[in-house]
């Protein structure tokens, strides 16, 4: 037979949130793999030319390159977004796909993560 238990009495309880306020908590961090349409020895002005279109909210976390084939490689942008601006990741996306010499963009690990 189940027993029954007492219910809890609670008249203190706190609710998670910023220090300063705020109303979330989280950031969205996303991992970008961005294709070159021919090979690419120096990726300084492509990243410069993701820097630009950077949404203002927004920042670059990291950089890195990985090998795709036949001395292709792939720029790998990491970005923390702000959790509350609702479709940025997608938008942002679409902008990396639409930089001159890039032939696809593509978020391939997208996690929640502290803001700080």
């Amino acid at each position: 037979m189940p027993q029954i238990r007492q219910t809890i009495q609670m008249p203190q309880m706190r609710v998670p949130r910023t220090i300063k306020g705020g109303n979330y908590m989280g950031a969205i961090l996303v991992v970008y793999k961005v294709f070159p349409e021919d090979i690419v020895q120096d990726f300084e002005p492509l990243k410069e030319k993701v820097k630009a279109i950077l949404p203002q909210s927004s920042s670059v976390e990291g950089w890195g390159t990985e090998d795709v084939a036949f001395g292709l490689k792939a720029l790998l942008v990491q970005v923390r977004f702000p959790e509350d601006k609702m479709g940025i990741v997608e938008e942002f996306e679409t902008s990396l796909a639409k930089i001159p010499g890039v032939s696809q963009a593509e978020a391939f690990n997208i996690r929640r993560t502290s803001r700080d």
